[in-house]
């Protein structure tokens, strides 16, 4: 009885002799603490660029089809000109990647905001289709947000320089929520013609007014970026190649990005809901309650994702969090009722988007600082790629007696992709793992 009280004095004595030792050394150096705000600075102002181009984003996906059908385009056109916008974003993503080692990554990402808000006056000034395709291939609006543009891969790369290696998970973790936060705000803001048109705008108008508010978005970002300090590449890194000795490992993980994304096509958004109102007639203020939990659940599971990657590692927690989200998406194409399905497709919303900064964090990790451009690019480009070829072969599946067949390719094509993610890479740890 009488020994049990010694190991906590023990220690509460190492913490006073700890704290002794502190205040004997004296405050840190007024370089650390310097270094240690500008980093925090830094990230604020990268969080907050993403957030405002992520709110653009968000609403021009929406408004910019509107407007190309209010000045007369046909549906058949429109879709030329998303699949411009995402070839031409596409390329340019990759050749940011590819030349930003040897370039100060500021000016490339002042370069990028002033592009966006050059698209946004551009877009609602002219109605020719030539012009508005060379305006949507050169230019920043596409129909993927998030994770799919010219600035992602400088950003990715400023955020894994300014994070330690054990804080970089946590970091991706808060630039995926703010962006998703801000995307689901931008989309609530696409109803904003509306209520111009109430006050009594035009709906052409209104409708190029929130163009115009794209481009002051991207002003925004510009004086962001504008803040952060310069740092040029030096002349050993601007001579390598921007994929050097972690080539392998960048095309292995691309490769398997791709099977991902392409299973992940079987069941996007628009598609789920189709399949919901098809076989259980779900109304459609039933879908965007459904759709809205959904993607809050998807958003605050980053910060739980880092988390959870601090105890059990990266590659543990993209594979066994995406699992049983996996399964969750099998056995609701076998549910007998809507209840039970909606319960299986939340548990998978609340876990499937957990690899997305871990998965990010993870590409930053086990390249070269000077690769990292190049890394975020290939391993991003061909996602985007891969999951447009899928959608279209779902909507054939849907029609099948089995409707449910496309929810059964994507879980059973992920579960692939998670075990040869595990077998391929579980050795390969990031610093932060390696002790």
């Amino acid at each position: 009885m009488d020994a049990k009280p010694l190991p906590l004095l023990h220690g509460i004595a190492e913490r006073i002799s700890a704290a002794r030792s502190a205040l004997a050394a004296g405050p840190p150096p007024p370089a650390m603490t310097e270094t240690a705000a500008q980093r925090r600075r830094d990230l604020a102002l990268l969080y907050a660029a993403r957030a405002a181009r992520n709110f653009g984003d968000g609403f021009a996906v929406i408004i910019l089809p509107a407007y190309l059908t209010a000045i007369g385009f046909a549906p058949a056109q429109i879709g030329v000109i998303a699949t411009t916008a995402l070839l031409g974003s596409a390329i340019l993503v990759l050749a940011v990647g590819f030349l930003a080692p040897r370039y100060d990554l500021r000016s490339l990402l002042i370069a990028g905001a002033a592009l966006m808000t050059a698209t946004g006056l551009a877009m609602p000034n002219t109605q020719d289709i030539i012009l508005i395709g060379v305006i949507a291939f050169i230019g920043t609006m596409n129909p993927a947000t998030g994770d799919m543009g010219v600035l992602v891969p400088i950003e990715h790369t400023m955020l894994a320089r300014e994070a330690a290696d054990a804080e970089r998970t946590k970091v991706f973790a808060r630039y995926s929520l703010i962006g998703a936060i801000a995307t689901s705000g931008g989309a609530l803001a696409a109803a904003t013609p509306d209520l111009l048109r109430v006050l009594g705008f035009g709906a052409l108008p209104a409708l190029k007014a929130m163009l115009y508010a794209y481009a002051v978005l991207g002003l925004i970002g510009a004086i962001c970026y504008r803040t952060l300090p310069r740092q040029r590449p030096s002349a050993e890194v601007q001579a390598s190649a921007p994929l050097g000795p972690s080539r392998g490992v960048v095309y292995k993980l691309a490769a398997l990005f791709c099977v991902d994304a392409f299973a992940g096509g079987f069941v996007v958004q628009s598609l789920m809901a189709l399949w919901l109102f098809q076989r259980f007639g779900l109304s459609l203020s039933a879908a965007s309650t459904f759709f809205f939990c959904a993607s809050v659940l998807a958003a605050f599971s980053f910060p739980a994702a880092a988390w959870l990657a601090r105890r059990i590692g990266l590659v543990n927690t993209m594979v066994f969090t995406h699992l049983p989200s996996n399964l969750c998406l099998i056995a609701a194409a076998f549910a007998p009722n809507l209840i039970v399905v909606l319960a299986l497709l939340l548990a998978r919303a609340a876990l499937s988007q957990m690899d997305v900064p871990t998965r990010t964090s993870y590409v930053m990790a086990v390249v070269t600082p000077a690769e990292r451009p190049a890394a975020a690019s290939v391993t991003a480009v061909p996602r985007t790629l891969a999951s447009s070829l899928s959608p279209a072969l779902a909507g054939v599946l849907f029609g099948l007696p089995f409707s449910s067949l496309p929810l059964v390719l994507c879980g059973a094509l992920k579960i692939v992709y998670d075990v040869a993610l595990l077998v391929s890479f579980r050795h390969i740890k990031p610093p932060e793992e390696r002790d």
